[in-house]
C-alpha cells in the first residue's frame, strides 16, 4: 500500500517569517521522520507530500495515493484542520483520521461542546463571546475560564484565563479578541483535577490507550495547563497515570466524547473534574501530536507499555478497517 503524508512542517513556516507562537501547532521533522519511519517498519510504502498547498500541486499534476496519512494542522481559518481532508474527499482518496466536518467541528470549542452536550456527555456551562457587545449575554457565575475558541496547544491560555469578576471578564475577552481574532469561549471554570484520555479506533471500535493526570506547577501561570506550560512540560507538570474508578469515569465520559464527534482512528479527549467530583469534557484533539518523545499521546502510549511504532501500527489498522467496511 502506498501511503502519503500530509504535514505542516514548523521549520518551513518559520523561515518564511512566520512567528513560534504562529507555529506552535505544526510538526516539527523528527515528527514526519518518526511516522515515516514507523510506517515502512511496518511495510508500508510512503511519499511525503507536504502541506495543503503541496497537495493542491501533486494532484493537479496527476498524483495519487492508497491512503494519505494526515496530520496537517493548517494554518489559517476556523476550518484550516478541515482543508486537506475537504480536498482528499473530492478527489475519492481515503485518509487517515478524522473526516472534514468533524476537523471543523472539533476546531471550534463551543460547536464541540454543544454536539457532546446533546449527547448526553457532561461539560461546563459556556457562552461564545464573537465581539464586546456579546459580554451582556454571559450570565454565569464566577469564576469563569476564557479562551480563544479555535486555539491549538494551549494557545492565548496563561494565568489571566480565570476570571473572577466582570471588569476582568472584560479586559480578558478584549484582549483576546484583539489578539486572536477569533470568537472567544467563556465557561465556568472546573477548579479540580485534569486528565488527558489517549484514544484508537472508531466508533464501536474505539478504545482507551491510556489516562494521564496532568499536574502543573502552582507558580507557573496559577497552575493553569497554558501556551507556556506546555512549552516547558518537562519543567512545569507532572503526568501521572490514572486507574480505578476515577479512570473509569474519565474513559466513559472520554468514549462518550469521541463518539458523540465522530472522531476517527486516534486522537486525545482532555476532561476536566468540577467542584462535585465529576469528570466534565473539556475538548477533543482530533489530530493529536504525534511527536515520539514529547507528545502526549505517545506518552500516554508509552505509559501504557505500547512503543511508538505499535501506536502508529493501530491507527493504521482503525482506518484500513473503516476502509473495508465502507468498500463492504
Amino acid at each position: 500500500m502506498r501511503i502519503g503524508l500530509t504535514f505542516d512542517l514548523k521549520e518551513r513556516y518559520l523561515a518564511d517569517g512566520y512567528r513560534i507562537e504562529e507555529v506552535a501547532e505544526l510538526d516539527s521533522i523528527e515528527t514526519i521522520d518518526a511516522i515515516d519511519a514507523s510506517l515502512r517498519s511496518l511495510g508500508y510504502m510512503t511519499e511525503r507530500i507536504g502541506n495543503v498547498k503541496d497537495l493542491v500541486f501533486a494532484l493537479a499534476h496527476g498524483k495519487r495515493w492508497d491512503l494519505v496519512f494526515n496530520i496537517a494542522e493548517g494554518l489559517h481559518g476556523l476550518c484550516r484542520e478541515a482543508q486537506i481532508p475537504a480536498l482528499l474527499d473530492a478527489y475519492r482518496i481515503p485518509y487517515v483520521f478524522s473526516d472534514s466536518l468533524t476537523l471543523a467541528v472539533t476546531l471550534h470549542k463551543g460547536l464541540a461542546k454543544a454536539v457532546v452536550h446533546e449527547h448526553g456527555v457532561p461539560t461546563a456551562a459556556y457562552r461564545v463571546v464573537r465581539n464586546p457587545g456579546d459580554l451582556d449575554n454571559v450570565d454565569l457565575p464566577y469564576p469563569l475560564f476564557i479562551k480563544p475558541v479555535g486555539g491549538g496547544t494551549g494557545m492565548g491560555i496563561d494565568g489571566n484565563s480565570i476570571v473572577r469578576n466582570p471588569k476582568q471578564l472584560e479586559k480578558g475577552v478584549g484582549h483576546l479578541l484583539a489578539a486572536h481574532g477569533q470568537p472567544v469561549l467563556v465557561e465556568t471554570y472546573l477548579s479540580g483535577r485534569e486528565f488527558t484520555v489517549g484514544i484508537t479506533g472508531t466508533a464501536g471500535q474505539a478504545s482507551v490507550v491510556g489516562i494521564m493526570e496532568i499536574f502543573v506547577d502552582a507558580a507557573s501561570d496559577q497552575g493553569v495547563y497554558s501556551y507556556a506550560s506546555k512549552q516547558h512540560y518537562k519543567e512545569c507538570a507532572d503526568y501521572r497515570t490514572v486507574d480505578g474508578p476515577v479512570a473509569a469515569q474519565c474513559a466513559e465520559v472520554a468514549l462518550g466524547a469521541w463518539k458523540a464527534l465522530d472522531c476517527r482512528d486516534g486522537g486525545r479527549v482532555d476532561l476536566r473534574m468540577d467542584d462535585c467530583q465529576v469528570v466534565n469534557f473539556l475538548e477533543v484533539n482530533p489530530l493529536a501530536g504525534l511527536h515520539p518523545v514529547d507528545s502526549d499521546l505517545p506518552i500516554l502510549a508509552g505509559m501504557a507499555g505500547i512503543g511508538y511504532t505499535q501506536l502508529i501500527g493501530r491507527i493504521m489498522d482503525s482506518a484500513c478497517l473503516r476502509l473495508e467496511k465502507a468498500h463492504g
